[in-house]
């Protein structure tokens, strides 16, 4: 069979993944075998892969394709997410370039649009995940927006509203007058940035004396309902029941006592803004404030205000700051840093508003969202944020739910008069006629009249079923899937959507099931550059995923993306690693190329042989127990290591050079057979990890039928093997590593022969590893040593090895400088391995295999210390 000598990863990927598609062995349907589910955190409709998203679906594609290989029946459920604020921003950026305002739209017409939007551009990451080898299964593609998908999120509306567990009410909220909507808490990013502290004089009603507050937001001065102070404070308790007149405006406001007021920061008065802030908002309904809302819904400064009406707030700033130093009221101005609310979708400065909105309760969903993290049930990898999860759980508002939008499922609220309590909740209008007439009378009532709701629930209170409604768990709680596939096994996702998601999704799942909606939490580090910045578009620091695929191989991107992603740390991202992984896959094909252009015979393995294959299958063994080991703590990045380890340096590195044959020769068909059996073992261990080349390779390397892949090969089982082997083989590696160092330090050419000695107290190396060692370094005599001169000497362990070299080629001051230096280590090492051994707590309490180990360890230091004193003193003579 002819073997290109270069690796075509273009050629292979495309093949391949039709290949796998056709066969369709993504697909999974209920069956006997243990279920293995992961659903994909759904990215946004209109989005495009970026790094962050390589890293994501690489660490599940890993987990999803090796459950597979272990004869689970692995289901991963791809799909989208609506996104409602940043979709209907693109959406309503679109129609303003082709000259469309939204206010000019009914409802349907602008919904038209954004489906026609979602249908061009939607599904594109999808598309590119393929490119990547995500095994998703396709066909069960899932939309937050799909038919089922949203009438699962309504039944849960209805649901959760009949067991009093969504109320409507005027509340204070975020308010974004960018996208002009409410958003969470969780949606609010608080940044630190340059601020100004304005210090503005109140005059005292009926006298000539003033009152001095600091704010950063002066604008918001047209909305005072009041001064407080703090009643302790001796410096104001002469204004105790006085009033103050607000510049500008010359309302006259009251001033109060409370404790809240913190005496020590700025001028100790506080201005109070019911309708502007949280705090003051508390404290107007402590003390019967009214509340003045001075802001329109985009920023702008209503009638309310009385001063500056239809201007941005931040032009008022400037202009009321003016005004306020032309009138003297403005004292003085001080540079601060200060938290400032964005918005995490439009990144707009965050407006605290008093709002009738939709609030879902937190307090009784909760609790058990918090006992099953807390007592590990739901397990988190890294279980540190176990601490940031319980402070936001235990610390948890209600969350504000309604979005004033139009892309996301119209919440299902019909109104039939002008009461706040008018209104009732019912999936279509025909329902809600039904229950209307058991509230009033409606013989002379007009239908035409009931209004539904115009604004859409929270994109969060959608994908917080997931897990549940991509098998319609919400609408057919009993159905054949939701009872085989959930809980699922894993979700991967970001630490910054702890809350956002992770937590709802868990309380969700004990609400709708009384399940948890998985068993593991696996959080993926943040991606940034090699100068710590996280990766974004704005700092032109992200390279484009697609872009290195086709420039490294997927394969190459994916060991990239793992090299360096410890769970739950941030992942420092160089594209070197994207190189060093396509260098390890070339690795691989070489390895292959090699094995497969082997002349072969009939002649029985020689003893030096069947030492290296006993060895590369112990190697192999003890490794996949490591592997296993990795991946149960999801240590990705470990399990890929030992993997690369194992197959650069032990397989290809030291394997294939032990057993190949000499230029011109042949080589016995049963070490080809065996060698091809444990490359075999190493390509399923890495096909989780490169799915591309391990395919390709093993398709290759033995005959197959046109329906077998190694997609659904069986992952390789543990098997006994020798420590013993490993040991005398490492041993032998060591000898062989010191030999190769002192032919690249004297520049000795391979083709010249050497010859080794070595102490006649050493442990012996058996005839197999002899022949070994004269292959792979070309070693011509190897005895034990009789006084031979000018010889180099070195250790391995305690055993002292001598190597013959020409006159002069030795330098006794250098040798008795490395002598000294590797006494005074290894002296150290045994001072260490001396205190451990000497600590009762630790011998008594250790597993006695783990003493052992460290009393091999001082044994063999003093030996090796005992020879290398020996060899000084030789030197030193």
């Amino acid at each position: 069979m002819e073997i290109a000598k270069n690796y075509d990863s273009k050629q292979v990927e495309n093949k391949w993944y039709t290949y796998w598609l056709e066969q369709k062995y993504f697909n999974s349907s209920v069956s006997d075998k243990p279920s293995h589910t992961i659903v994909i955190p759904p990215p946004n409709v209109t989005g495009v892969l970026h790094m962050g998203h390589m890293l994501n679906n690489t660490i599940q594609d890993v987990l999803t394709r090796k459950a597979r290989m272990e004869g689970k029946n692995a289901c991963w459920v791809p799909g989208t997410d609506h996104a409602s604020i940043a979709t209907e921003a693109k959406v309503v950026a679109h129609l303003k370039e082709q000259g469309i305002d939204k206010n000019t739209l009914s409802r349907e017409e602008f919904l038209k649009h954004a489906w026609e939007w979602k249908e061009k551009h939607g599904g594109i990451i999808l598309e590119q995940l393929k490119k990547l080898g995500a095994s998703c299964d396709w066909e069960r593609t899932k939309f937050t927006l799909d038919p089922e998908m949203s009438e699962s999120v309504i039944d849960v509306f209805i649901d959760l509203y009949n067991k009093g567990k969504i109320y409507r009410g005027v509340r204070m909220v975020n308010w974004d007058p960018s996208a002009k909507t409410a958003l969470s808490d969780e949606e609010v990013i608080h940044k630190e940035v340059n601020s100004k502290l304005y210090y503005i004089n109140y005059q005292i009603e009926g006298t000539a004396e003033f009152i001095t507050i600091a704010t950063t937001r002066p604008e918001t001065v047209l909305g005072d309902t009041a001064i407080a102070v703090n009643p302790n404070d001796e410096r104001y308790t002469k204004l105790k029941g006085k009033k103050a007149v607000i510049p500008l405006v010359n309302r006259v406001i009251p001033i109060i006592e409370d404790d809240y007021v913190d005496k020590e920061f700025g001028t100790g008065a506080l201005k109070i803004t019911p309708a502007h802030d949280i705090n003051d908002y508390n404290l107007g309904l402590k003390h019967n404030l009214p509340s003045i809302d001075i802001l329109n819904d985009d920023g702008t400064l209503n009638g309310n205000a009385t001063l500056f009406t239809g201007k941005d707030r931040f032009v008022v700033r400037k202009e009321i700051a003016k005004a306020l130093k032309e009138k003297g009221h403005l004292v003085d101005v001080k540079d601060i840093k200060n938290n400032v609310g964005y918005s995490e979708r439009t990144n707009a400065v965050i407006e605290p508003k008093l709002s009738l909105q939709w609030f879902c309760k937190m307090d009784a969903l909760s609790k058990p969202a918090l006992d099953n993290v807390m007592n590990d049930e739901i397990q988190f990898h890294p279980p540190k944020f176990k601490n940031s999860y319980k402070h936001w759980m235990e610390n948890i508002k209600d969350w504000c739910i309604s979005r004033q939008l139009w892309w996301g499922q119209r919440i299902p609220a019909w109104y039939y008069g002008s009461g706040p309590n008018d209104f009732v909740i019912a999936k279509t209008k025909q329902k809600a006629l039904e229950l209307i007439e058991q509230k009033i009378d409606i013989t002379e009532f007009d239908v035409s009249t009931i209004k539904q709701d115009e604004d859409v629930l929270d994109t969060w209170f959608s994908s917080w079923l997931w897990p549940i409604s991509v098998f319609d768990g919400i609408r057919n709680p009993n159905n054949e899937e939701i009872k085989h596939y959930y809980p699922t096994q894993d979700i991967v996702t970001a630490p910054e959507i702890m809350f956002f998601w992770v937590a709802r999704m868990i309380m969700a799942g004990y609400e709708f099931t009384g399940k948890k909606p998985f068993n593991n939490v696996y959080f993926t580090g943040i991606v940034r550059d090699k100068q710590r910045r996280k990766m974004s578009k704005s700092l032109g620091n992200s390279p484009n995923p697609i872009d290195l695929i086709e420039k490294y191989s997927a394969d190459g991107v994916r060991v990239g993306m793992l090299l360096s992603s410890p769970a739950g740390n941030d992942l420092m991202f160089d594209e070197q690693l994207c190189e060093q992984g396509r260098n390890f896959v070339n690795k691989m094909w070489n390895a292959f190329r090699l094995i497969n252009s082997w002349e072969t015979n009939t002649r029985k393995p020689s003893a030096d042989e069947e030492l290296a294959i006993e060895w590369i299958n112990a190697k192999i063994n003890k490794s996949l127990a490591s592997i296993e080991d990795s991946y149960s703590k999801f240590r990705m990045s470990d399990a890929l290591m030992t993997c690369y380890k194992l197959v650069w340096d032990d397989f290809c590195s030291s394997y294939l050079e032990m057993v190949k044959p000499a230029f011109g020769q042949t080589i016995s068909e049963i070490v080809v057979e065996q060698s091809k059996t444990a490359f075999e073992k190493l390509l399923k261990m890495l096909h989780p990890i490169t799915p591309f080349i391990t395919e390709e390779i093993w398709q290759a390397i033995n005959k197959r039928t046109t329906t077998e892949s190694i997609v659904i090969s069986d992952w390789p089982k543990l098997q006994n093997y020798n420590e013993q082997c490993i040991d005398k083989m490492d041993t032998l590696q060591q000898v062989i590593t010191a030999v190769r160092a002192f032919r690249k330090n004297k520049n000795i050419s391979f083709k010249e022969s050497l010859n080794l000695y070595y102490n006649s107290k050493n442990i012996a190396l058996e005839n197999a590893q002899i022949d070994l060692l004269k292959k792979a370094t070309n070693v011509g005599e190897y005895n034990v040593a009789e006084g031979e001169q000018n010889l180099f000497s070195f250790v391995i362990g305690s055993n002292e090895y001598f190597i013959e070299a020409k006159s002069g080629a030795i330098d006794k001051e250098q040798e008795l400088e490395k002598i000294t230096s590797e006494i005074k280590y290894t002296k150290g090492f045994l001072i260490s391995v001396s205190k451990k051994l000497s600590n009762e707590r630790f011998v008594n309490n250790a597993p006695e295999q783990v003493v052992e180990i460290e009393r091999k360890k001082m044994s063999d230091a003093e030996a090796r210390i005992s020879v290398l004193e020996k060899q000084l003193k030789v030197l030193e003579g």
